[in-house]
């Protein structure tokens, strides 16, 4: 590896001259810096990251916390957008991402304690139990935090705009003429819950539609058993919705199978809009109706906030930021006759 020792010995000058030109001081000649620095990069010189950390009083390293109870982990096309947008913004703004666990040698700690462990400079919570004592902990803790489609009191949070998302999705079904519309929800303890069903009430209820309580039905995301249970129950009420809303794309294949089963046709007897807007949404025949989340973005300005915050605490405000999502008209929402 090439040490500063080595450079200066190439250059003729002391190791304390490579350093300051190397961290840009002002007290050397331009010419000599100029030098300095050319014949670093032409002997393929990198900065050691503990060094820099002692220098800095910063690891460049963010923890995320990423616990996901549905199961699919890494695999779930959502929260993968986000984490990759995530680590391609804090790479290319000189961080490395780790993820955060609480166990070290058989030795249960907390999310916090592992993180001051690790010396993280930030934490991002990508997905989480927010009820939970442990992450509370850390959203309350001295360490800079950022969530995503969370809203704490101590900490920026980045999401999509579900309300909006919502109003969209919703207003475009009834535009199809459709005045029975069910909403299979998530999990209520969710905040993106409450935010889309409360966005689904006000929307239905500024078009003049009626919303009956048993269209009105819960299956955790991701969940294609509860929400295929949900669609059957729905489809044998005596009045049945012309449309029903599923809380994501994957959860809505539960839904779609039913349908089938019943001998039912997407859209002419049933139809169906999901959220998320995943490549496989639009690989299914009919191509889904649904939101498409715009989870790169997400990640990207989760990774800017969180890094702002941590290299500009003094400029730093706690801020919600949304990211917009788009209306994918698909096919699986038909036009009523009148």
């Amino acid at each position: 590896m090439v040490s500063l020792k080595t450079i200066a010995e190439k250059c003729g000058v002391s190791t304390a001259t490579v350093s300051k030109a190397l961290n840009d001081q002002k007290d050397i000649g331009e010419e000599t810096k100029n030098r300095i620095k050319q014949t670093a990069e032409a002997m393929g010189y990198f900065p050691n990251a503990a060094a820099r950390s002692l220098k800095t009083k910063r690891s460049y390293n963010i923890g995320v916390l990423f616990e996901e109870e549905a199961g699919s982990g890494l695999t779930h096309e959502y929260f993968s957008g986000v984490l990759n947008g995530l680590k391609v913004q804090a790479e290319k703004q000189g961080y490395d991402i780790t993820f955060i666990n609480t166990c070290f040698e058989n030795r249960k700690m907390s999310y916090y304690e592992h993180c001051k462990y690790r010396n993280f400079s930030g934490v991002a919570i990508v997905c989480a139990d927010f009820n939970d004592p442990d992450v509370m902990e850390l959203m309350n803790s001295d360490l800079p935090v950022v969530t995503i489609d969370y809203v704490h009191h101590n900490c920026t949070a980045v999401s999509s705009n579900n309300i909006q998302g919502i109003e969209d999705l919703v207003k475009y079904i009834a535009s199809q003429g459709h005045q029975k519309i069910a909403y299979i929800h998530g999990q209520d303890s969710s905040s993106v819950t409450k935010d889309r069903l409360a966005s689904f009430y006000r929307t239905m209820d500024g078009l003049g539609l009626n919303v009956p309580d048993e269209y009105i039905r819960a299956a955790d995301y991701l969940e294609t058993k509860e929400a295929a249970r949900q669609t059957k129950a729905l489809l044998n009420l005596e009045e049945p919705p012309t449309c029903i809303l599923y809380p994501d794309d994957t959860s809505l294949i539960g839904g779609r199978n039913v349908i089938i089963e019943m001998g039912l046709r997407i859209p002419n007897d049933i139809s169906v809009a999901g959220y998320d807007g995943i490549r496989m949404s639009q690989l299914l025949h009919p191509k889904l109706t649904t939101i498409r989340q715009n989870t790169e973005l997400i990640g990207k300005e989760a990774a800017k906030r969180l890094i702002s915050t941590i290299e500009k605490p003094k400029t730093t405000l706690i801020e919600r930021v949304v990211i917009e999502g788009i209306l994918i008209k698909g096919q699986s929402v038909g036009k009523l006759s009148e």
